[in-house]
């Protein structure tokens, strides 16, 4: 198991406390600047943080406090980290079997054998003829296998993964999903992805970290992120679409701007007349041509066709809140939906998710 608590104030301020179990694909996202890679070059050893622990396989990696300073410290090398990094990094004047080779060598003392072991994870990523290639003879893709295969070599405890499938086409990225899929089977270490693409975190993740300003704002599996955000920054994050603010008291949400009250159930940690932000899930979301006894007057302000999805942007006649609804072509046309009509959305107050409110200036949204 991976454990990572750390805690950095310069120059790239880093607060993070997460755990990865071997065999898990944990996913780290957030914005640019927002710390991303600079935990994985931390947990890697390439930057040391003022306080903080990091263990891997019951082995103290980094240990530092404010009183005795560092009290344990792996180097790079000696920390069996796979890293892979955006860019491949691979020597251009080596060809693919001798930058596989490069890991190697200074703990593999016969040649040949690091041959061997080199050939075996070109095989392994299903590039085993390319192995005499130099780097510009290769595709972006085949690249990133020599990179991967070159990161997997020593037998790592942990795989880091640094925005890996972003420069690679749609039809690549997705053989390389499938490639990683398998390899987690077989390795059984855990594996870290720092990614800007929130589908390819819900794609491949067990869990998501979210990072903002340099601190782990959320850890979560995909589903209870997208769906239960810790507060209004974090939905902000992860791009929930239908977010609103109102006050909550005593089981009843009062939407700001409406006369509109649902009965949304909490967990008592809310204090009555208390500002808060929500969110409602599309699944929620229901719309009908005609009145119905809760549902809310709404105008169509957009259509965006996709194929055969229409994203629909609605406005409610009463406080002018703007709902995304998403829906296929066949019940646009059932609906008789287009610009400036009416509709009337129901909304399941069941599936309504209720948060602290937290402006993106607000230390405070770091917290619950």
């Amino acid at each position: 198991m991976l454990k990572v608590k750390i805690t950095q104030t310069s120059p790239n301020p880093l607060q993070l406390n997460i755990e990865c179990i071997p065999g898990e694909l944990h996913a780290l996202v957030g914005p640019s600047g927002s710390g991303k890679t600079t935990a994985l070059r931390t947990i890697a050893g390439l930057n040391n943080p003022q306080m903080g622990k990091i263990e891997c396989a019951d082995v103290t990696w980094y240990e530092a406090n404010e009183i005795n300073g560092v009290t344990a410290y792996l180097s790079p090398a000696e920390r069996s980290c796979g890293f892979l990094f955006q860019q491949y990094a691979l020597f251009p004047h080596l060809s693919a079997l001798e930058n596989v080779c490069i890991p190697l060598v200074n703990t593999v003392v016969k040649k040949a054998e690091r041959i061997s072991i080199a050939q075996h994870w070109l095989e392994r990523m299903g590039i085993g003829e390319l192995a005499q290639r130099m780097p510009h003879q290769l595709s972006g893709g085949q690249q990133q296998r020599v990179a991967l295969a070159r990161a997997l070599a020593r037998q790592p405890k942990i795989l880091l993964l640094d925005e890996p499938f972003s420069a690679i086409d749609a039809p690549t990225r997705q053989n390389l999903y499938k490639t990683l899929a398998d390899l987690r089977k077989d390795l059984n270490i855990p594996i870290l992805l720092v990614t800007h693409d929130l589908r390819e975190a819900d794609l491949l993740a067990d869990r998501i970290t979210v990072i903002d300003q340099g601190v782990g704002l959320q850890t979560a599996p995909p589903q209870v992120l997208f769906e239960r955000p810790r507060n209004s920054r974090v939905a902000e994050l992860v791009g929930i679409n239908n977010m609103f603010e109102g006050v909550f008291s005593a089981g009843k949400l009062n939407w700001n701007g409406s006369t509109q009250v649902f009965d949304v159930i909490d967990k008592g940690k809310i204090p009555p007349n208390t500002p808060v932000a929500w969110v409602i899930p599309a699944e929620g979301l229901s719309l009908h041509a005609q009145v119905t006894a809760q549902s809310i007057e709404v105008i169509v302000d957009q259509i965006s066709a996709l194929g055969q999805i229409a994203v629909i942007q609605l406005r409610t006649t009463e406080g002018s809140h703007a709902i995304i609804w998403e829906a296929s072509a066949a019940e646009v046309k059932r609906l008789s939906l287009e610009l400036g009509s009416r509709s009337y959305v129901e909304m399941d107050a069941s599936q309504i998710h209720i948060m602290p409110l937290r402006p993106i200036n607000d230390p405070r949204r770091f917290t619950n």
